[in-house]
C-alpha cells in the first residue's frame, strides 16, 4: 500500500491512528489511561476493540508496554506537546489533513471545509519543519542558481523556516516572513541564524537579492498569487530574483495529491507551469522560466527584476 514518505505510515496505519484520535483513544492514552480497560472506560470503544487498537498503536511505535500499562514513546509526544515545533513531527498534521479529506464530499457540496482544530497551525509548522532535507537542499540550490551572488534572501510565507535556515547555512543572510502567531510558535527555534518578521512583508524596511516562496503558490487561490508576487518584487534590489518552488500541474501523482488537499481545504491548488509563468510576468518579472527540479517532484519558477 502507499506509504507517506515523512511518517513511514501506509494508508491503513495512518487511518488507524486517525481513528484512535477521532474516538478519543489517543487522548486517553496520552493523559489518564494506561490500560485498554481504562481506555474503554474513558471512551465509547469496547474493551476488546480498545485492546486491539492499543496493541496496534504500540506496534507502530507510539506507545510501549511498561509493566502492566502503556506509556507514550517519543514518537507520540508531538501529539501531546506543541511548545517546540521541532518535536511535533509530521503525523499530527497528516491526521489534520485526513480530517479534511474525509470531509471532502461535504466540502464539495457546500463549499465550506470542516472547522480546523485549535492546534492546526502548530501541527502544520511541525510537519513543515520535518520536510525531507533533500527537498529543502534541492529547492534552495535552485533558488541560489537564480542569483549566485545573492547575499540576502527573504523567505515569504516561510512556515517553520527550514528553507531560510538552509539559506543561512550557505552564508546568505535570511529573513523569514510569517504570521505573528507562527512567529510566536517558532520562538527561538533558529536562534540568531534567521531573522524573523511577524506580519506582512510590505512592512519590511530593507531590500533583498532574492525572494523565495517554498510551496507557497499551491496554498493560495489564483487571485492571491499575483499580488503576493508583486509584493515580493517590491522587496528586491535592482538585480534581484524571485524564485518559487512548488508542485505544479504536470500530470503527476504529486499534483493530484496537492489538488485533493486543496479541494479539501477550500483553497489553493496545483497550477500549470504556463499559468505560473504568466503570473510571474504579470507581476513585472523578466526572463521568466519554469523548470523541473530533478528528483523531488517540484518545479522552480524564476524571474528577475525587469529594469
Amino acid at each position: 500500500m502507499p506509504t507517506d514518505e515523512r511518517t513511514g505510515l501506509d494508508t491503513e496505519e495512518l487511518l488507524l491512528v486517525w481513528a484512535a484520535r477521532r474516538t478519543g483513544v489517543l487522548d486517553a492514552l496520552l493523559t489518564t489511561a494506561g490500560t485498554p480497560a481504562e481506555v474503554a472506560a474513558a471512551t465509547d470503544v469496547a474493551e476488546p476493540l480498545a485492546r486491539r487498537l492499543v496493541e496496534a498503536l504500540a506496534e507502530l511505535g507510539f506507545f510501549e508496554a511498561v509493566d502492566d500499562e502503556y506509556e507514550p514513546t517519543n514518537r507520540a509526544l508531538g501529539m501531546l506537546a506543541k511548545r517546540d515545533v521541532r518535536s511535533i513531527g509530521s503525523v499530527p498534521h497528516d491526521l489534520d489533513v485526513l480530517d479534511e479529506l474525509v470531509g471532502l464530499p461535504e466540502t464539495l457540496e457546500t463549499g465550506v471545509p470542516p472547522e480546523r482544530r485549535s492546534d492546526w497551525e502548530a501541527n502544520a509548522l511541525g510537519a513543515h519543519y520535518a520536510t525531507d532535507p533533500a527537498v529543502v537542499r534541492a529547492c534552495v540550490t535552485a533558488a541560489v542558481r537564480a542569483n549566485p551572488d545573492a547575499d540576502s534572501v527573504v523567505d515569504l510565507c516561510g512556515g517553520s523556516g527550514v528553507y531560510a535556515r538552509e539559506f543561512a547555512a550557505r552564508g546568505v543572510d535570511a529573513t523569514l516572513v510569517e504570521s505573528p502567531s507562527a512567529v510566536d510558535l517558532l520562538g527561538r527555534v533558529h536562534g540568531d541564524r534567521v531573522s524573523l518578521h511577524a506580519g506582512i512583508p510590505a512592512t519590511l524596511d530593507r531590500s533583498f537579492d532574492l525572494a523565495f516562496l517554498g510551496d507557497g503558490l499551491s496554498g493560495m487561490d489564483p487571485g492571491e498569487i499575483v499580488p503576493t508576487l508583486s509584493v515580493a518584487v517590491d522587496l528586491l534590489d535592482g538585480d534581484g530574483a524571485l524564485v518559487a518552488t512548488d508542485v505544479l500541474d504536470d500530470d503527476s501523482g504529486d499534483a493530484v495529491a496537492v489538488e485533493a488537499r486543496a479541494l479539501a481545504a477550500g483553497h489553493g491548488g496545483a497550477y500549470a507551469p504556463e499559468t505560473v509563468r504568466d503570473w510571474f510576468s504579470e507581476a513585472g518579472l523578466a526572463d521568466v522560466r519554469v523548470e523541473p527540479i530533478p528528483g523531488i517532484g517540484r518545479h522552480a519558477a524564476v524571474g528577475v527584476v525587469d529594469g
